[in-house]
């Protein structure tokens, strides 16, 4: 059984692991200011970006969903590993040999379980890829050729052919050590009678990556009339795998989409092939599945899709029939994107990958360029049903396209839309289409509220949490005039528990220049998850402040906070005090006035201080 994983080595694992490469191998990062950078959460679905990252500290924290750690938790939470095995795929990654306390050096068989399914899809990638230039592999050669891929063009992706035999990949890497049962669970075999076969036999073979660039899948394309199976056969969901959340193409492409702002969703393999061939390195396609809201969340992430309404999604589709229904369905999920969304049919009905072949790489990026907004395209397509020479055709045209007009959540498009219709159904009277709109809104069920604005901050609050948030970023800003600060001074509760954790942790004073050391110091004074969640939000929240000003604004904090806790005095004594008769109890009058005197100077002293921020 393997030891655990030497303290030193996991400490190097986090020095050699950038928290924003690694981070940004699943989402797009963008600059937030003062070091820190921002980006959509991968942990739950949101509109505007509220996951930080500070690779100063090597931190992230997300403000909507309380989702929060180092390099290693990230790991582990995203691909849903376990420490140890967030440590060693961590590792991996770096090239450092980890070494264990009991056992010395591990060998791969003791991996955790998704380090072992991802080795045995990388061999099998290994395998299938060395199997296409084979004398069995010819139809698949000839099916790429046809379709316009060189020897190349196959190697950059991957593609590969599965032998028409019943074990011979099972018998490769069961002969590489992994187990039937590994196998089997991986989705790379499947039981037969007599033991493990083979999934795919005689086909055309695309590997399948996830946005970090592993192995996780396959698809297989028929090539024998002998075969009696589908014409695509992709991996079956697997502890890897989730077909809903995968894009084939986003390891290649992600970074030109976070880069263009752009993503293109064509319906294939090849098709993705041909677009990325043909000049437009934005294309991804799903594997089995139609496009839904999982694929959308994955997208999103890379798109840093937010309000500023800059990026596009272009979906491609045949121009029969099914891929006008194929589209509509993708209409319906379209408001969940923010960027704007886009349809690309090629009249002739050809796919990018025909396309690239009868008319060349600039047709396919024509077709991109020539993308008709989804809108349009839905309404459009809608009247296209209905026989528009005819006052009741007209009639019932617009009642068919209504709801897809009604439904538009942004009221100025949905207004231009409204007068296309009109103009489209030849009606030339925009108030009697946009009554008949209006009447189809109001009878629509479920429309989302406006999500109700939020409640002011406390004056108090504020200062308080600026405050902690340098105690914990930048601490030798503060010092002992922060350690001299009673807890009480905190009015909110999360505010107490961190001020605490600062003192138990040894004071600002002991911190230096704080960094990853001093908030690690903090963690282990944690008692428990929450109070770590609440290190590393203050971990990660940007300070408000630029970095030239916070000694200024240190300062000004710390007036303010001790201002406050002079009010306090200045209200508890103005209550004694008017609870004294001046005549008959003279001398306490006289000293508790003199006490209100000087605190309300000590008061306008600290509130010039706190201005100066």
């Amino acid at each position: 059984m393997a030891g655990r994983i030497r303290d030193v080595d996991i400490a190097l694992v986090r020095e050699r692991s950038p928290i924003a490469e690694v981070i940004g191998e699943h989402i797009q990062l963008r600059n937030a200011g003062g070091g820190n950078l921002k980006g959509l959460c991968p942990f739950h679905d949101e509109k505007s970006p509220s996951f930080n990252v500070t690779p100063e500290r090597g931190m992230y924290f997300c403000f909507g969903c309380s989702e929060g750690g180092d390099v290693i938790t990230f790991v582990e939470r995203i691909e849903h590993l376990t420490f140890g095995e967030a440590v060693e795929r961590l590792a991996q990654r770096a090239g450092i040999q980890l070494q264990y306390e009991q056992g010395g050096y591990v060998p791969r068989r003791d991996h955790g379980e998704r380090a072992r399914l991802i080795e045995a899809h990388r061999a099998a990638a290994e395998f299938y890829a060395s199997k296409l230039m084979s004398p069995d592999a010819a139809p698949g050669r000839r099916f790429l050729s046809e379709r316009g891929f060189e020897r190349a063009d196959a190697e950059m992706f991957g593609v590969g052919y599965a032998p028409a035999e019943w074990e011979a990949l099972a018998r490769h890497l069961m002969g590489r050590g992994f187990t039937a049962e590994e196998l089997i669970k991986g989705g790379l075999v499947k039981e037969g009678r007599r033991g493990p076969i083979d999934r795919f036999r005689g086909r055309l073979v695309w590997p399948i990556r996830d946005a970090t660039g592993d192995v996780i899948g396959f698809g297989a394309r028929k090539l024998l009339d002998s075969d009696d199976g589908p014409k695509y056969l992709n991996t079956p969901d697997s502890p890897l795998y989730k077909k809903s959340q995968v894009l084939y193409g986003i390891d290649l492409a992600k970074r030109e989409i976070s880069k263009r702002s752009q993503a293109v969703i064509v319906e294939g393999y090849t098709d993705v092939m041909a677009c990325h061939l043909a000049g437009v390195p934005t294309a991804v396609a799903t594997c089995g599945t139609s496009f839904g809201e999982e694929h959308i969340k994955v997208l999103r992430r890379f798109l840093l899709d937010q309000a500023e309404f800059r990026g596009e999604v272009i979906f491609t589709f045949d121009g029969d029939a099914a891929g006008q229904k194929a589209a509509l369905r993708a209409f319906a999920d379209e408001q969940k994107f923010v960027t704007q969304t886009y349809v690309a049919v090629q009249a002739d009905g050809l796919d990018p990958c025909d396309l690239r072949v009868k008319q060349g790489d600039a047709a396919v990026r024509d077709l991109i360029a020539g993308r008709e907004p989804l809108f349009q395209f839905a309404i459009r397509s809608t009247i296209a049903r209905y026989d528009l020479r005819s006052n009741e055709g007209k009639i019932a045209a617009l009642d068919a396209a209504a709801p897809i007009v009604a439904g538009i959540k942004d009221p100025g498009l949905r207004k231009r839309y409204a007068i296309d219709l009109d103009r489209w159904l030849g009606f030339m009277d925009e108030r009697f289409v946009m009554q008949r709109i209006a009447e189809v809104g109001n009878a629509q069920a479920g429309r989302p509220r406006r999500a109700p604005r939020p409640a002011p901050v406390d004056p108090h609050t504020r200062v308080e949490a600026e405050l902690l948030k340098l105690a914990v970023q930048r601490p030798a800003l503060l010092g002992p005039r922060f350690d001299a600060l009673d807890a009480q001074a905190f009015t909110v509760a999360d505010h107490v528990t961190l001020r605490r954790l600062v003192a138990a942790a040894g004071g600002t004073a002991t911190a230096g220049h704080g960094g990853r050391e001093w908030v690690d110091r903090l963690l282990e004074q944690a008692p428990d998850e929450a109070a770590r969640v609440l290190v590393t939000r203050f971990a990660v929240e940007a300070i408000q402040a630029d970095a030239h000003l916070e000694e200024r604004y240190g300062a000004a904090m710390l007036a303010a906070i001790e201002a406050i806790a002079v009010d306090r005095a200045i209200a508890q004594v103005k209550s004694r005090i008017q609870r004294l008769n001046p005549v008959d109890e003279q001398q306490e009058y006289n000293k508790l006035f003199g006490e209100l005197v000087a605190l309300e100077q000590q008061r306008r002293v600290l509130r010039e201080r706190a201005a100066g921020s």
